[in-house]
């Protein structure tokens, strides 16, 4: 994990918007509660809690101590404007699977942020020693579901109703998933692995 903590933070371009990527080594409630204001659920329904109550954070805090969690946050003007989070569950039966978890804040999105995060997770996937990631989205989420479409994930399962809005409107759930390796291999060929 040496090489990880090496890279950050680091600066990247996005469309003339210059971002640091900071690895988190916690998320400060504040800058949670700055984050998350602009988000709707519709941006925050894949995850399994909601990362706008201070639990939450807690427990993703104490995920980031222990490993199960590398989180990755772009910083604009002291703001958090994006992150991406690859958990794994290391006493599962799937210590070989990470899950990615992306949020981009509205006034960052169409810059290509998200494919800079999702960038960043193959790598952490691969200092990991994962295999594979896997990315769940509501069906409603059809631009990040095309970003990642676009990069390789392919679908594994379409959950029916499976979460439920604050207003008690139930939505579908995408699960996509893709080969660690394959992801940054497909990075490389495409010349982009000089930029990770």
């Amino acid at each position: 994990m040496s090489e990880l903590k090496e890279r950050y933070p680091r600066t990247v371009d996005c469309k003339g918007r210059t971002i640091t990527l900071d690895r988190l080594k916690a998320l400060d409630t504040a800058d949670a509660k700055q984050f998350t204001s602009n988000l709707t659920d519709m941006d925050l329904m894949f995850l399994s809690r909601d990362l706008r109550e201070p639990k939450v954070i807690e427990a993703w805090n104490r995920s980031i101590e222990s490993g199960d969690i590398i989180s990755v946050a772009a910083w604009q003007d002291g703001r958090i404007i994006g992150t991406t989070a690859v958990v794994c569950d290391k006493l599962s039966w799937s210590p070989h699977v990470g899950e990615l978890r992306i949020l981009v804040s509205p006034e960052a999105r169409d810059i290509g942020l998200g494919r800079q995060l999702i960038q960043e997770s193959f790598l952490i996937g691969l200092y990991m020693g994962l295999e594979k990631l896997t990315v769940r989205m509501t069906l409603d989420q059809e631009r990040a579901v095309s970003i990642l479409e676009d990069m390789g994930f392919k679908t594994e399962a379409l959950l029916k109703d499976h979460t439920k809005d604050t207003q008690g409107r139930k939505h579908d759930l995408l699960m996509m998933s893709h080969d660690v390796e394959a992801g940054f291999a497909k990075l490389a060929v495409l010349g982009i692995e000089d930029a990770l």
